[in-house]
């Protein structure tokens, strides 16, 4: 018996703004700099310039739920606007929601997946 292992991830796009507070930016990012997370897992920088690791690490623990179906009243929904990790940058980072693609459990992970009785 096949059971459907379907589910679903958007694609997310980074967008760097500027802090509100006019603070400048100290961190090698500029404001319209981005990258994308698409294919489930791949990050795609398509201006070609490299992009600092510290703000990346801060992002990237969050661009896994960023990425999942969330309810409307989920925090994670609402709160798009993450602050550069330096205290002394100004650079905020946008995370939003993109295309909507299936994806197939069993062509994810050979963990065997857990059904409830």
């Amino acid at each position: 018996m096949q059971f459907d292992d379907e589910f679903f991830l958007h694609d997310l796009r980074v967008d760097v703004l500027r802090s509100a507070d006019g603070r400048p930016m100290v961190c090698r990012h500029d404001e319209g700099d981005y990258f994308t997370v698409t294919d489930d897992d791949l990050l795609n920088f398509p201006t070609g310039k490299p992009f600092p690791i510290f703000p990346l690490a801060a992002l990237l623990p969050l661009l896994a739920a960023k990425a999942r179906e969330l309810h409307p009243n989920d925090w994670m929904a609402t709160d798009t606007d993450i602050a550069c990790p330096d205290p002394n940058c100004g650079g905020v980072f946008r995370i939003s929601q993109g295309t909507r693609r299936s994806y197939r459990h069993s062509e994810q992970t050979l963990a065997p997946l857990r059904r409830s009785k």
